[in-house]
C-alpha cells in the first residue's frame, strides 16, 4: 500500500469527525455560517442596497432580500466587471467561473478566496468518506483521470475566468498532481474529440484506478477505447476500482457504463455548481447527498409550486419535509444572495440532512397542466429498464407534442439505444404505465382522453454527440436537458430520427 492510501485514512477519520459534528446541529451551523456572511457583506454595495447593517434575523433577511436568477444579479456583476471593488464581497472575486447563459448569453459566477475551499475540500472530502466507510483507499495509489473542459484561464476586468472544472485544476493538491491524467498540456485542448483522442494516448498503458466525469462523456472515453482494444475496461483498466461523478442522474447510464467496463465498481455521487459544491455522496449504503451546511453557504428552499409566486414561502434548514420538491436557493461567501441556482431538489433524509436533485425549475413538461419534471420521467425509464433487462439506452429527451398530424396530443420521447427492445410498442407501453404511476396529472390527461400514450421516436447511434457537436457543446461539463416544455432540442433532433 502507497503513501497516498495509508496517510488517506487518519485523515478522512479527522473529516468524518468534523462531519459528524455540524451535521448533528443543522440549524446551528447554517445560523453561524448566515450571520458571518452577512456580517462580511455589510459594507458591500450589495449589503448596503439590501441594509445588511440591520439585519439581525432571517426573517429580516427574507423581507429585505428577494428571490434572484442570473439576470437579476447581473447589474452587479456589470459592476465587478468594469473594474469595481467591494460589490458582492469584499474585494474582487479571485475567479469568474464562465458558463452558457439561456437569456444573458455567458454567465460569470463569482468564486471568492473565501469560497475556493468550498470547491475544493468538499471533492476531497467526499473521497474520504468513502475511504472512512470502506477501508478501501489503494484506488488512491494509482492513476486518476477527471475528464474535465480545459484549465485555459482568461482574464477578465483583471480577474482570472474560465470554466469551473478549469479553475478547480489549478488548486488539485500536490499529493494528487503527481498521479492525475491527463497532462496539462492536453487538458487544455478544446475540441472535444480531438482532446478525447489524446487522452485515450495518454492512458491507454497507465494504471488507472479513479475515473471521474459526467456519465455519458465517460462512455464516450470508454466506447472510443474500446474502438481501439476490444477488450472490456477491466481488462485495460485492472485496478480500476472508483468512478466519481456528478451533473446528471447516473440511472439511465449505469447498465451501458457497466457493460462497458465488465463489472461493477463503487462510485461516487458529487454535486457541485459553479454557484457552489452543494453536496456529496458520503455513504454507500443510504441513498442521496449530503448537503453541506457548514461550507460557507447558507441554503434556502422554496416549495416548487410556489417558485414562480409573487412572495413564495421560503424556508431554513429545519423547515423542509421529506419527499417534497424544493427550489434550490443560496447565499454565500462568493458572494451570492437570494440566489436561485434552477435546480430543483428533495429530502430524503433529515438525519442527516441529504438531497436528491429532482430537477431543474425550467426543465418540465406542462403543456397540458401536468407539470412532469425530470425526476420523474428518469424514475419511469429506470423502471421501465428494469423490465426489459436486455434493453440499453445511450441518451434520452422528452418533449411534448401539441399538434400532432393525427390523434391526440402526447409526450414524444426521443431515445438512443444501444441494445433496443424487441418489441418498441410494449416497451412504450410500460413506460407510460410507469410515468403515470408516478404523476397523477399525466394519468388523469391519459384517462379523461385529453392525451394519448407517450410516443417513442428511436434515434440512430451517436444521435445526441452529433447533435451536441452541432451545438458546439460536446465533452465538458455539458449536459442534454432531460425534458422540455417547448421542442427547439427535438427539432433539431428530428433528422437524426430513423
Amino acid at each position: 500500500m502507497g503513501i497516498r492510501a495509508v496517510l488517506s485514512k487518519p485523515l478522512a477519520a479527522i473529516v468524518v469527525n468534523q462531519q459528524k459534528k455540524w451535521a448533528a446541529h443543522p440549524a446551528l451551523s447554517q445560523v453561524k455560517i448566515f450571520k458571518n456572511i452577512i456580517q462580511k457583506a455589510k459594507n458591500t454595495a450589495f449589503g448596503k442596497d439590501h441594509g445588511f447593517d440591520s439585519i439581525q434575523t432571517y426573517e429580516n433577511f427574507k423581507k429585505q432580500v428577494p428571490i434572484r436568477d442570473y439576470e437579476g444579479l447581473k447589474p452587479y456583476v456589470d459592476k465587478i466587471l468594469k473594474g469595481e471593488s467591494d460589490v458582492l464581497w469584499p474585494g474582487k472575486p479571485a475567479y469568474f467561473a464562465k458558463t452558457s447563459g439561456t437569456t444573458s448569453g455567458t454567465k460569470y459566477i463569482p468564486i471568492t478566496k473565501d469560497s475556493i475551499p468550498n470547491h475544493i475540500n468538499s471533492a476531497k472530502n467526499a473521497l474520504l468518506s468513502y475511504v472512512h466507510e470502506t477501508g478501501k483507499s489503494q484506488f488512491l495509489d494509482g492513476k486518476l483521470i477527471f475528464l474535465s473542459g480545459a484549465p485555459t484561464l482568461e482574464k477578465k476586468a483583471g480577474i482570472n475566468t474560465g470554466r469551473l472544472s478549469g479553475i478547480v485544476n489549478h488548486h488539485v493538491p500536490n499529493y494528487l498532481r503527481t498521479n492525475q491524467l491527463p497532462s496539462y498540456d492536453t487538458n487544455c485542448i478544446e475540441e472535444w474529440e480531438e482532446k478525447l483522442e489524446r487522452i485515450i494516448d495518454e492512458t491507454l498503458d497507465q494504471d488507472m484506478s479513479l475515473i471521474s466525469g459526467i456519465p455519458p462523456w465517460v462512455q464516450m472515453y470508454f466506447d472510443r477505447i474500446q474502438a481501439r482494444v476490444e477488450k472490456p475496461i477491466k481488462d485495460i483498466f485492472p485496478n480500476f476500482e472508483m468512478f466519481v461523478y456528478g451533473g446528471v442522474n447516473f440511472e439511465p447510464y449505469k447498465n451501458k457504463l457497466y457493460e462497458s467496463i465488465g463489472k461493477k465498481v463503487d462510485s461516487i455521487e458529487t454535486y457541485p455548481a459553479s454557484e457552489g459544491f452543494i453536496a456529496y455522496q458520503d455513504t454507500q449504503t443510504e441513498g442521496g447527498l449530503l448537503l453541506l451546511l457548514n461550507s460557507g453557504i447558507f441554503f434556502e428552499f422554496i416549495p416548487v409550486e410556489e417558485y414562480f409566486d409573487e412572495n413564495p414561502t421560503r424556508l431554513m434548514i429545519d423547515q423542509v419535509e421529506l419527499d417534497k420538491n424544493y427550489a434550490l436557493i443560496i447565499n454565500s461567501n462568493a458572494g451570492l444572495w437570494g440566489y436561485s441556482i434552477g435546480d430543483t431538489v428533495k429530502f430524503v433524509s433529515t438525519s442527516p440532512y441529504r438531497v436528491v436533485v429532482s430537477g431543474r425549475i425550467k426543465h418540465f413538461i406542462s403543456a397540458f397542466g401536468e407539470h412532469v419534471i425530470g425526476e420523474e420521467v428518469e424514475n419511469a425509464m429506470r423502471a421501465t429498464l428494469e423490465k426489459f433487462e436486455n434493453v440499453k439506452i445511450t441518451e434520452f429527451t422528452v418533449a411534448p407534442q401539441v399538434t400532432p398530424k393525427d390523434g391526440l396530443p402526447h409526450h414524444e420521447w426521443f431515445v438512443e439505444f444501444d441494445n433496443p427492445p424487441i418489441d418498441l410498442e410494449a416497451f412504450s407501453q410500460e413506460l407510460d404505465i410507469n410515468l403515470r404511476k408516478r404523476n397523477s396529472y399525466y394519468d388523469d390527461l391519459i384517462t379523461g382522453s385529453i392525451l394519448r400514450t407517450l410516443k417513442i421516436r428511436t434515434l440512430k447511434k451517436a444521435s445526441f454527440i452529433n447533435y451536441m457537436r452541432s451545438e458546439g457543446k460536446l465533452g465538458g461539463q455539458n449536459k442534454v436537458p432531460r425534458l422540455s416544455n417547448d421542442r427547439k432540442l427535438v427539432e433539431a433532433l428530428e433528422k437524426y430520427t430513423h
